[in-house]
């Protein structure tokens, strides 16, 4: 099997409790660390490689980020995924042929941009192009922003996946979503489901996540802050 088909097959029949958990490395050296602890595969999160480049979330430069997305996947043997944003503003085309230069199997695409959401048909629209153009290299989670820029009505986000998903999306992600319309999302939403967890302990652990419906778990940037506060202490302890 290749290493989309193998991601792929992680996302398919897994049981209540049990979603698929992958870990956001920013860099080669977490990559490994990751996959070394043994996760199957890797999914990067914008934030966090923008946080190391030393930008703010969603100011990296494209050729940036697709340079540091190669040389995580450069790193280790499983599958990665990359979260690209907005996609930078390329053609669905050169998208997907930046992605499969850099090595990854699937792409996290969202639906807004500058903090507004975009008109849903016309980011199924997009979504199609890039499915046509990758046909099956590529493993597409389509991110819903309305809990995070729109309304927060799970019937709008549950439209949203519709589309999205009639246009090829192989996973559903929205973001910040409230964990009581997660049953409710994962009645309304057909195939797999992506939510986020906290790494602080405020939030569900992913095995709950899973019992509640999430096919798979992702945690954002969250692994790179939780990494920086911890150098943060030890800087401060050597400057008593």
């Amino acid at each position: 099997m290749s290493k989309v088909d193998v991601f792929r097959a992680l996302h398919r029949k897994r049981a209540q409790g049990d979603p698929l958990v992958l870990p956001g490395p920013w860099d080669a050296a977490s990559a490994r660390v990751c996959a070394e602890a043994g996760f199957p595969a890797l999914a990067t999160p914008s934030a966090g490689v923008a946080a190391s480049l030393g930008y703010e979330d969603g100011a990296t430069p494209a050729d940036e980020m697709f340079a540091a997305v190669a040389r995580i996947v450069r790193a280790v043997d499983v599958p990665v995924s990359a979260d690209v944003e907005g996609g930078y503003g390329l053609a669905p085309k050169e998208l997907v042929e930046r992605l499969l230069e850099a090595g990854v199997v699937g792409c996290n695409l969202e639906d807004s941009n500058g903090g507004v959401l975009k008109d849903p048909r016309e980011h199924a629209e997009f979504l199609a192009e890039v499915r046509s153009a990758a046909a099956d290299r590529l493993f597409v989670n389509a991110r819903v922003d309305t809990f995070l820029h729109g309304d927060g009505d799970p019937e709008r986000a549950i439209e949203r996946a519709a589309l999205y998903v009639a246009a090829g999306a192989d996973c559903v992600y929205p973001i910040l979503a409230p964990v009581d319309v997660l049953p409710l999302l994962r009645a309304g939403i057909q195939g797999p489901l992506n939510m986020v967890a906290r790494l602080d302990g405020e939030g569900p652990s992913p095995a709950v996540l899973g019992e509640l419906g999430a096919t798979r778990v992702t945690f954002g940037p969250g692994l790179q802050r939780r990494a920086v506060a911890a150098l943060r202490e030890i800087a401060d302890s050597l400057t008593k």
